[in-house]
C-alpha cells in the first residue's frame, strides 16, 4: 500500500471513529446534561457578565460533550449483552463495538471532570462529586443502580447535578432546596418514562427496573404522579415555574390515553425538554435584565 493509501485509510478510520463516538454520545440528549447548566447559570447570575463567566462556560462545555460520551459510553460498555436485543440500538444509538480505544476515550472523558472540579469553587464540589458517583454506578458494578427497581429512577437525579453545580459556582451558594427537589423528581419521571420502550427487551434479558416491575400502565401513572410532584415543588419557588413544569403530567396523560406508540413519543422528549428549558431560561434572563 502506498503512503497516500495508508494516510487515506487512517483518515477514514478516524472519521468512522468520530462518527461512532458521536452516535454513542446520544447527540439528541446532549442538552439533558448541558441544558441544566444553562438554566442554573441563568438563575444564579447577578448581572449579564456572570452568564459568560469562565467557570460557567467550562461547565457547559464539559457537560455538552465529554460528559455525554462518558455517561452513555459506560452505559453501553456494561450493557453490551442486553443491547443485542434492544431495537433502540438500531440507527439512532450505537451498540458497543468492543474496541479498547473506545473504553479509553470513555475513561478520559470521565477523568476530565477532575481538572474541571479543580477550577470550580468548592461550593459546587458536592454536586460534581455526586454526579461522578451516580453517572458511574448507574451502569457499572458493583452498585449498577439501573438494575434495581426504583433506585434506577432515584439515581437519575444525576441529570440535575450539572445545573446545581453551575448555580453554586456562579452564585457562590447552594440552589433553593425546593428547586433541587423538583428537578430531581422531574428526572426520576423522565428516566422511568424513557424505560417504557425497554420493558420487553429488559424482561427478556432478566433485568428488573422500575418499568418492568410496574408494567406499562402503572409506569404511566408513576410518571404522572412524579411529574405532578415536580411541578408542585417548583411552584413553591415560583408559581410560574410550576405552570411550566405542568406540561409534563399533561403530556404523559395524553400519551397514555392515546394510540401513540410510546417508543415514538420517547423521541419527542428532547424537543419538549428544549422548549421548556428555553422558557425557563428566558424567564431568568428577563428577571436579570428587567429586575
Amino acid at each position: 500500500m502506498t503512503a497516500q493509501g495508508t494516510e487515506g485509510s487512517t483518515g477514514n478510520a478516524l472519521v468512522e471513529g468520530l462518527a461512532y463516538l458521536f452516535t454513542l454520545s446520544r447527540p439528541r440528549f446532549w442538552l439533558y446534561l448541558a441544558g441544566p447548566v444553562v438554566v442554573g447559570v441563568a438563575y444564579a447570575a447577578g448581572d449579564v457578565p456572570d452568564l459568560f463567566a469562565p467557570v460557567a462556560v467550562a461547565l457547559f462545555g464539559y457537560f455538552l460533550v465529554p460528559a455525554n460520551v462518558y455517561l452513555y459510553g459506560i452505559n453501553d460498555v456494561f450493557d453490551r449483552d442486553v443491547d443485542e436485543a434492544n431495537p433502540k440500538k438500531e440507527g439512532r444509538e450505537a451498540r458497543f463495538s468492543g474496541d479498547a480505544w473506545v473504553v479509553a476515550v470513555v475513561a478520559v472523558a470521565g477523568l476530565l471532570l477532575v481538572p474541571l472540579a479543580a477550577a470550580t469553587p468548592a461550593v459546587a464540589w458536592p454536586y460534581l462529586a455526586a454526579y461522578a458517583v451516580l453517572a458511574t454506578e448507574y451502569s457499572a458494578p458493583p452498585l449498577r443502580f439501573k438494575t434495581t427497581p426504583f433506585l434506577d429512577s432515584l439515581s437519575n437525579g444525576l441529570y440535575v447535578l450539572p445545573g446545581a453545580a453551575a448555580y453554586a459556582a456562579v452564585a457562590g451558594q447552594h440552589p433553593p432546596l425546593a428547586a433541587l427537589a423538583g428537578a430531581w423528581l422531574w428526572t426520576m419521571a423522565m428516566h422511568t418514562f424513557s424505560a417504557i420502550p425497554d420493558i420487553e427487551p429488559d424482561r427478556a434479558a432478566g433485568i428488573r427496573t422500575t418499568a418492568t416491575v410496574l408494567g406499562e400502565s402503572r409506569t404511566y401513572a408513576y410518571c404522572f404522579a412524579t411529574w405532578t410532584a415536580a411541578a408542585i415543588a417548583f411552584a413553591v419557588v415560583d408559581y410560574r415555574l410550576g405552570l411550566a413544569l405542568g406540561v409534563y403530567p399533561a403530556f404523559v396523560a395524553w400519551v397514555a390515553r392515546s394510540s401513540i406508540a410510546v417508543d415514538r413519543a420517547y423521541w419527542w422528549f428532547p424537543y419538549l425538554n428544549t422548549v421548556v428549558g428555553t422558557v425557563l431560561t428566558l424567564g431568568a434572563l428577563w428577571r436579570l435584565t428587567h429586575g
